[in-house]
């Protein structure tokens, strides 16, 4: 049992959470839940891919974009960290273990991403409403732990480039829903809806990560355009930007076509399934 003097000392917190910041929850939960509603997909947690034309023509071509991602792997071996280019994910993943490589966030193109990968490049501008797009790579044994995004105007996509085996060792929830990657497959889903990832195989797993906007009426999707676009001014946005650019004016890596010629591109390239340029991270079970 606390203190008269502990009671009145944590009094101003717990005040804070009831009056305001539980409200203002509530408050948030009910926009987006109004914002799915005026949604073609609902509140899903896993969206139908079949739902979108860009679908078909990025798993045609998830070969090429597989062949500059592996071409990137080995021309840099030590690809930043997640939460070095953002700060807030290191409450999900402060291990060496989740890198990734970004080609735009929030209107801001990283032009040498797209030099390095133009073929992806090529394939990302032809999306309409994207956002945001980065290679994520998790290292061996990691774990993301279960969290939410915090808009609803978006929907996340992930493009399975490199899946370890056993497959149903590496997955992600999101919500109720368990989801096992495909190469050259696509997945769709709202991140608002909580989702925690695991890599438990002896082999990295790849995707290419993105979002495009919700599709929604026309009067909310200006809205919801002019949103995002305001999110491109934001600090963190603004400092994940500065630190991809700091990171490819320090890297030296080989132009793709030379890099190319040297890495065995079959089918699975099984020699990339236990490469040494991740660290390999200690499960967390939390």
């Amino acid at each position: 049992m606390s203190s008269p003097a502990s009671a009145l000392r944590d009094y101003p917190r717990e005040f804070f959470r009831r009056a305001i910041k539980l409200p203002l929850k509530r408050l948030g939960h009910a926009i987006e839940d109004w914002v799915a509603a005026q949604s073609p997909m609902g509140n899903s947690s896993v969206i139908d891919a079949r739902s979108f034309e860009w679908v078909e023509r990025l798993e045609q071509n998830s070969d090429a974009i597989k062949q500059e991602m592996i071409a990137l792997l080995y021309g840099q071996k030590n690809l930043p960290n997640i939460q070095d280019m953002s700060r807030r994910q290191t409450n999900l993943s402060a291990e060496d273990g989740w890198k990734s490589y970004f080609f735009c966030a929030f209107g801001h193109r990283i032009d040498e991403s797209y030099r390095r990968c133009p073929q992806t490049g090529r394939l990302l501008d032809s999306i309409p409403g994207l956002t945001l797009a980065f290679f994520s790579v998790l290292a061996p044994g990691m774990h993301i732990k279960r969290h939410r995004g915090s808009y609803k105007g978006v929907l996340r996509c992930h493009l399975g480039l490199i899946v370890p085996e056993p497959q149903s060792a590496v997955r992600m929830s999101v919500g109720d829903e368990m989801i096992h990657w495909q190469e050259g497959k696509c997945v769709i889903f709202d991140d608002t809806h909580k989702h925690e990832v695991w890599n438990d195989t002896d082999g990295i797993r790849v995707v290419l990560l993105f979002d495009v906007c919700r599709p929604l009426p026309g009067w909310l999707t200006r809205i919801n355009k002019a949103v995002l676009g305001l999110a491109g001014y934001l600090p963190e946005v603004r400092r994940l930007v500065r630190t991809q650019r700091a990171w490819e004016a320090q890297a030296a890596a080989p132009p793709l076509r030379e890099a190319l010629k040297s890495i065995p591109l079959g089918p699975r390239a099984p020699g990339l399934l236990r490469p040494p340029r991740c660290a390999r991270g200690p499960r967390n079970d939390a």
